[in-house]
């Protein structure tokens, strides 16, 4: 595997990790704001975690007399790429926060990571192949999402049909970030995209909620975490480590939310996993490892 793939790799890991605990950040952040309001600040509040990242960025290249400057075209990528994820990632994010309060946390964590099937499907309608290796990783990862997340049987009702849904947008947001994360700047990508993403969700939060300011200051530490480490830490490691990493591998790779999402309760929450959930997380580990053994090269005969 080349050094650029594992380094990709690693950072889809982190971001797994961070997203993983983010699930206790979000169920203790719903206990004081809806789910628009918390949307809404957590998305900027990652925008702006990220202006002093790229303002640091922009110095050190020049200093090493680099063109920080972009060209026409590539703006005009920048703001299409952030406006197109932005909306698709706020559409996710509040399709899910919506879905959580009418369906179990087991079924929205299973049927959100549904994206790791839904990804190679879609990279066929974009004539990208998907190893034979990679399906049965898959399959694996589905078993084992199944055991750690699904408690009771799987019937789609109407907070099931938020989340199916938002499980599509997240699969679309990772095609899309994967088209867009080697033309444009990663950081500057992510940035726009969560300003982009907060603007999304005022018009509901307006709507049908009535935010005030000591509700919000009441769940600062849950909004804190899903702004900085969730959004502003979380997916610009996304959009970096998907440089250097196939889609079917990174949606694997970030499936593991799950399994950390588990591990955050038993460690914060002092949630103990039964053993199906254990064995679940056994099946994801699995899963990830055989997806990156690399493949044997066919050796010429005639050699």
């Amino acid at each position: 595997m080349k050094t650029r793939e594992m380094h990709g790799n690693l950072l889809l890991l982190i971001t797994a990790v961070v997203w993983g605990c983010a699930f206790v950040a979000q169920s203790v952040g719903m206990e004081y704001v809806g789910p628009f309001t918390f949307q809404t600040i957590r998305s900027i509040l990652g925008a702006i975690t990220l202006l002093p990242l790229i303002f640091i960025t922009d110095r050190k290249k020049k200093k090493e007399n680099m063109n920080i400057y972009m060209e026409k075209k590539e703006k005009k990528q920048l703001w299409i790429g952030g406006i197109i994820c932005g909306i698709i990632l706020g559409l996710a994010s509040c399709l899910q926060q919506v879905g959580i309060q009418y369906t179990t946390v087991g079924k929205a964590g299973f049927i959100t990571a549904l994206y790791i099937l839904i990804v190679p499907v879609l990279g066929i309608f974009f004539k990208k192949r998907v190893p034979l290796k990679i399906w049965g990783c898959i399959g694996i990862a589905i078993i084992g999402l199944y055991l750690l997340c699904m408690q009771d049987r799987l019937a789609l009702f109407k907070g099931d049909t938020y989340i199916v849904l938002c499980a599509l947008a997240f699969s679309v947001h990772i095609m899309v970030v994967d088209y867009y994360a080697s033309r444009v700047d990663g950081l500057k990508l992510s940035c726009l995209q969560f300003l982009v993403a907060g603007l999304f969700a005022v018009i509901p939060m307006f709507l049908t909620e009535s935010p005030r300011l000591e509700e919000i200051f009441a769940a600062w530490a849950p909004i804190l975490y899903g702004g900085v480490f969730s959004c502003g830490i979380g997916y610009t490691l996304q959009v970096i480590g998907q440089k250097y990493t196939k889609p079917a591998i990174a949606s694997l790779i970030m499936s593991l939310e799950s399994v950390f999402a588990v591990l955050a309760g038993i460690i914060i929450l002092k949630q103990l996993p039964s053993l199906r959930e254990a064995i679940g997380c056994l099946f994801m580990f699995t899963a990830i490892i055989l997806a990156q053994i690399p493949e044997r090269k066919k050796k010429n005969k005639f050699c």
